[in-house]
């Protein structure tokens, strides 16, 4: 009987892998939880496809009547185009006309217009949102004065507040400077998108526990460095979440804005463009609808690169 004998490990390497393998096992996990995020979203797509043609199929074309109230769409081919049909339209010119551009390259290019200021109205909401945050964080009294008004702030009707914004910085000129119509659809955006920034940078602000601000204190940490090595990194589980509901709020306030203020070239004013058009082209309409809904998903994965910069501080992250 033959025994296979181990060496043992060269002292002091004892304990070297076990890092290792814990960072492998969280990069497994991080992996695992990544495709399943992708499948369970897959999958919610194909959910939705079902129950569209599903009910086109199944329910009558008047829709679903209770008395003589609609209480499901009708399932006309002019009130529910087959999916089909409308992924199909994407590939054909927006018009007969000759030279039009393909649909899905118009959508794509009102797309990128929206993004860009929205993606602007979203670095302005959140130097706002911090700046709230770290004030009132700083000073209780300016938390007690100044949230209620930041949560009353979002009960706002947008659609009525953007013509208002748009009406006083057309009275903005500084010198031979004068105020863009895209500024004013900026700063609707960076309206919505602060909200949450500040709500969520104020959280972690206030979250490292007691112990670790009297540590702080105990060696004599002023107020700037307890900020820096303390509760910033701690915002950061929080901090993120709250960036990209800001970016998808950034950009449903620039399409609301680009309708309300009748902005030219976004997506918003797409909508609105092709919506009219839908009695003779029912497929057409849902384009830039598509282009609205892959744009927010883009602005919010957006920050997911932010979110691989700041990974080492992401342990705990809040959802």
């Amino acid at each position: 009987m033959s025994t296979t004998s181990v060496a043992p490990a060269p002292p002091g390497t004892e304990g070297q892998d076990a890092p290792r393998a814990a960072a492998r096992r969280r990069s497994g996990g991080r992996g695992r939880r990544t495709a399943a995020a992708w499948g369970w979203g897959a999958l919610g797509i194909l959910v939705l496809v079902v129950v569209w043609e599903g009910y086109k199929a199944l329910a009558p074309e008047d829709g679903v009547l209770i008395g003589d109230l609609r209480v499901l769409p009708r399932t006309t081919d002019l009130a529910m185009p087959h999916v089909w049909e409308m992924l199909g339209r994407l590939g054909e010119p927006v018009t007969r006309a000759e030279g039009s551009p393909l649909l899905w390259a118009a959508v794509a290019l009102a797309a990128l217009t929206t993004l860009g200021i929205a993606a602007a109205g979203w670095l302005v909401g959140l130097v706002v949102g911090v700046g709230f945050a770290l004030i009132m964080q700083r000073w209780r009294l300016a938390e007690w004065g100044l949230k209620p008004w930041i949560l009353v702030s979002q009960a706002v009707p947008l659609i009525a507040f953007a013509p208002v914004v748009k009406s006083w910085g057309s009275r903005v000129e500084i010198g031979s400077w004068e105020w863009p119509d895209w500024l004013s659809v900026a700063v609707i955006a960076s309206y919505l998108a602060f909200f949450p920034i500040a709500v969520g940078a104020l959280a972690g602000l206030q979250s490292p526990a007691r112990r670790d601000v009297e540590l702080f204190r105990t060696y004599a940490a002023g107020y700037w460095s307890t900020l820096l090595k303390l509760r910033l990194p701690a915002a950061v589980p929080y901090l993120l979440p709250a960036l990209r509901l800001g970016a998808a709020n950034a950009v449903v306030g620039a399409i609301v804005a680009e309708v309300s203020t009748g902005l030219q070239g976004g997506i918003g004013r797409l909508l609105i463009q092709f919506a009219g058009q839908a009695s003779g082209d029912p497929a057409k309409a849902w384009g830039p609808i598509f282009g609205a809904i892959v744009l927010g998903l883009v602005a919010a994965g957006s920050v997911a690169l932010l979110g691989l910069i700041l990974k080492n501080y992401r342990r705990g992250e809040a959802a």
